[in-house]
């Protein structure tokens, strides 16, 4: 009869817990979210998106765009206080927080041609009476370069392409050398702080950036003010401080530059160029190229001026003096802060920068402007009593544009705060038409995933997510399609540099993503005048409808990660994506191997067919050092290890019945401290300032990213010891994230078990309750009670 009883009883638990289990389907629950929480969630967010108004981003642009607001200038100033003044408006507790950073303008600039005949460039960017402000004057900035050092320079001008260390390969087998030269070199291909580095490395005395039709004017469509594309005079000012071995200010690096900080010498400042640079325009650049002889550039190397592209060296010869004013000046950030009520100590940062090159219409204020409404819809949320489980930050930082100023003099200032109580920094900078583009930590992969399934394209008005992936398949190579049709899952991009979320990811470990839509707001008004409200009202993102959808997934993200139960932080797809990294570094090790073999053996060729003919006429390169075997052993097996981890913590998740707030905030406090066990206290080699072992902006790159940095540049840079030396750091490092990921395990595990057991005690006491004296014939289940189901 017992037996009989006991099956019975099995059986109805079985049944009733699928029924219970049916009732509750609907909407999947979100990442960090039990099904409740998330049923509350999706009703936060849509009662804030009620709150959103297109309007507002138009007013605000028009009115930040009005004046020249570059860093240092009274306008930026003006910006900054009255961006403060609205967030108090909405409820927050606001302040401007101030730092003292160098900041080199010029004093005189001069670019001319003096042989074979004398050209003297323009170096100006016209009015243009269909664009309202570029007759403002007063206050502007002209085209330049900052933190490019005084020179003054008179040498033989060479042609380098985009001036990346593969282009000074081919000058090399074409027996052209740059020393005592000055290089003239096009945008593109790198960041621009790259050129000027690499030609000083190779010996120029000088470097001038111009900007392509073919990349960046008439090849691309129709020019400005008829269509969006940079028109001939139009150049393209920007930083060039060598931030791939530090951001900020030059003159403090690793230390806030608040007014009481310790400076450098400037002459000790060592992310300013070795050589002076400047930008031109086309129409500037085109009577130097013309007069350019020597070998004729490669294809690949040819623009669409309407000249023939030759290399040089000469026999046009330039003259490039720059003088600049080295002022340190002031930084103004608004931090504003919505404290959180149940786990103040955890925050949640959002940032955009406010500083521009002149007016920054499309950047940053189109960016500048989505964090502000999202911040007022938030606010609005505020007013109706609901307060945050986490503390939200939201910030607008100065001094972006020179080299991410602002908020790294905020993150080094606060450092020790942040590294115990930041959770997540959410970025953005320009946006426009398009589609969603997001670069991030693994961890919040999923994440952004679900955000893109709810937020609505408002030009096809299918999920933003859908359109992202159709675009990632249409622009993939096949293989790569198949696998993205095979996976189904929208992925982000590894973080690179270029905006202010570097400090954050690759200073502290803080999880970061950096959230954009683009694609369709093409046209070639970065950095100059034309970067205007007429621009970008006309081309950028005319009805502000994308601005309205850049604060909807971008306030999903902070309100996701405010409000979720525990962070929601996934990591089976990081351990993947880490997995392909490992396998990259070893097919680059690989193909570098058959790379110097097939070069020696065309060296050999070369050196026979000269040796039998000496008459004829080319360069013999050097032969390449072969490519040892590298042990990547240990990144193998850490990668293998990580992958176990992430798996069992995910198994433990989904078998969670709940987590009471107590066990939520001990697994927070190790959730939060897992991306910053991917850094490292020594950093990269040679740049210890950038400390993450997973993403790193390239030594020669810039802005693109280099994934496990210190094995991947080394192999590249051909330093076999050094690449075993990361590669045994990086597993190390790797292991100890999944040590972290087990602990976070063990916790959810350990609260299941005793989440079980409570459940089959208080079944056993209701059971003998009310079934004591109840024989087999007269058995029936008790009425379903969702605690022990």
């Amino acid at each position: 009869m017992m037996r009989l009883r006991l099956a019975l009883l099995v059986t109805w638990l079985i049944q009733a817990s699928m029924l219970v289990r049916a009732q509750d389907a609907g909407p999947k629950a979100l990442i960090g979210f039990s099904p409740s929480g998330s049923t509350h969630q999706r009703l936060l967010e849509s009662s804030f998106d009620s709150f959103l108004n297109k309007n507002n981003l138009r007013d605000w642009m028009k009115r930040l765009t009005a004046k020249p607001h570059h860093l240092g200038s009274p306008a930026d100033k003006e910006n900054a206080e009255w961006i403060a003044s609205q967030f108090r408006s909405w409820g927050y507790e606001t302040q401007i927080e101030r730092f003292e950073v160098l900041f080199p303008t010029p004093k005189s600039r001069l670019v001319e041609m003096i042989s074979p005949r004398h050209f003297k460039a323009r170096l100006e960017e016209p009015a243009l009476s269909e664009d309202s402000t570029s007759g403002h004057r007063e206050g502007q900035l002209p085209a330049y370069n900052a933190y490019s050092i005084d020179g003054d320079v008179t040498a033989p001008l060479v042609y380098v392409n985009y001036g990346v260390p593969k282009d000074y390969e081919t000058l090399a087998e074409k027996g052209v050398d740059v020393r005592g030269k000055i290089v003239i070199a096009r945008y593109g291909q790198s960041w621009r702080g790259i050129k000027p580095k690499v030609a000083a490395e190779h010996g120029a005395v000088g470097c001038i950036i111009y900007s392509d039709p073919r990349d960046d004017g008439y090849f691309q469509g129709d020019v400005y003010p008829k269509g969006s594309f940079r028109s001939e005079y139009g150049a393209q000012r920007g930083s060039v401080a060598d931030m791939p071995v530090y951001p900020g200010d030059p003159l403090t690096p690793g230390v806030g530059s608040t007014p009481s900080a310790k400076r450098l010498p400037l002459a000790d400042a060592i992310t300013l160029t070795k050589i002076p640079v400047l930008p031109i325009s086309y129409a500037d650049a085109q009577p130097m190229l013309r007069a350019l002889d020597g070998p004729v550039a490669p294809e690949p190397w040819r623009g669409a001026l309407p000249i023939t592209y030759h290399i040089g060296a000469g026999p046009a010869t330039v003259h490039l003096k720059l003088d600049f004013n080295w002022d340190i000046v002031p930084c103004y950030d608004v931090i504003a802060r919505l404290p959180g009520a149940q786990r103040p100590d955890e925050w949640v940062i959002r940032g955009n920068h406010h500083d521009a090159w002149v007016f920054g219409a499309d950047d940053p204020i189109s960016g500048a402007v989505a964090l502000m409404e999202e911040a007022r819809a938030v606010g609005e949320l505020a007013k109706t009593g609901w307060k945050p489980k986490r503390t939200i930050i939201y910030a607008l930082w100065d001094g972006e544009e020179p080299g991410l100023l602002g908020s790294t003099e905020w993150v080094e200032t606060h450092a020790d705060e942040l590294t115990a109580k930041a959770a997540v920094y959410v970025n953005s900078d320009n946006s426009g038409r398009g589609f969603l583009s997001v670069s991030g930590s693994h961890i919040l992969e999923r994440l952004v995933e679900e955000i893109a399934k709810d937020v609505i394209d408002p030009q096809t008005k299918v999920p933003v997510g859908t359109r992202a992936r159709a675009r990632s398949l249409a622009d993939a190579t096949p293989e790569a399609r198949r696998e993205l049709r095979q996976s189904n899952q929208l992925h982000i991009s590894a973080m690179g540099s270029g905006s202010d979320y570097t400090p954050f990811i690759q200073h502290l470990g803080v999880p970061s993503l950096d959230i954009r839509y683009r694609g369709e707001n093409e046209g070639g008004s970065y950095h100059s005048i034309y970067d205007s409200f007429d621009h970008y009202s006309r081309f950028g993102d005319p009805g502000f409808d994308y601005g309205i959808t850049l604060a909807q997934t971008a306030g999903r993200a902070v309100l996701r990660i405010a409000e979720a139960e525990t962070l929601p932080f996934e990591f089976t797809r990081f351990s993947e994506t880490v997995a392909r990294y490992a396998k990259e570094i070893d097919k680059l090790a690989g193909d570098m191997r058959d790379e110097a073999m097939e070069r020696n053996r065309l060296i050999a060729e070369k050196t026979l067919a000269l040796a039998a003919d000496p008459t004829k006429r080319f360069v013999v390169p050097k032969p390449q050092e072969p490519v040892p075997f590298l042990n990547f052993a240990p990144l193998q097996n850490a990668v293998t290890r990580l992958m176990e981890s992430a798996k069992r913590y995910e198994a433990a998740r989904a078998a969670e019945a709940s987590l009471d707030p107590g066990k939520q905030k001990d697994l927070d406090d190790l959730l939060i401290r897992i991306e910053r066990l991917m850094t490292s206290p020594a950093g990269l080699p040679r740049r210890p300032w950038f400390k993450h072992h997973v993403y790193a902006p390239g030594f020669y790159t810039g802005y693109a990213v280099k994934t496990l940095p210190g094995v991947r540049e080394a192999i590249e840079q051909r330093n076999w010891k050094e690449s075993e030396e990361q590669t045994v750091l990086v597993a190390k490092t790797l292991e100890a994230v999944a040590q972290q990921i087990d602990r976070a395990t063990a916790l959810v595990s350990s609260t299941n078990k005793s989440a079980g057991a409570r459940r089959g005690e208080a079944f056993a006491r209701r059971l003998s309750a009310k079934h004591a004296n109840v024989s087999c014939e007269c058995f029936a289940p008790p009425s379903v009670d969702a605690e022990f189901v």
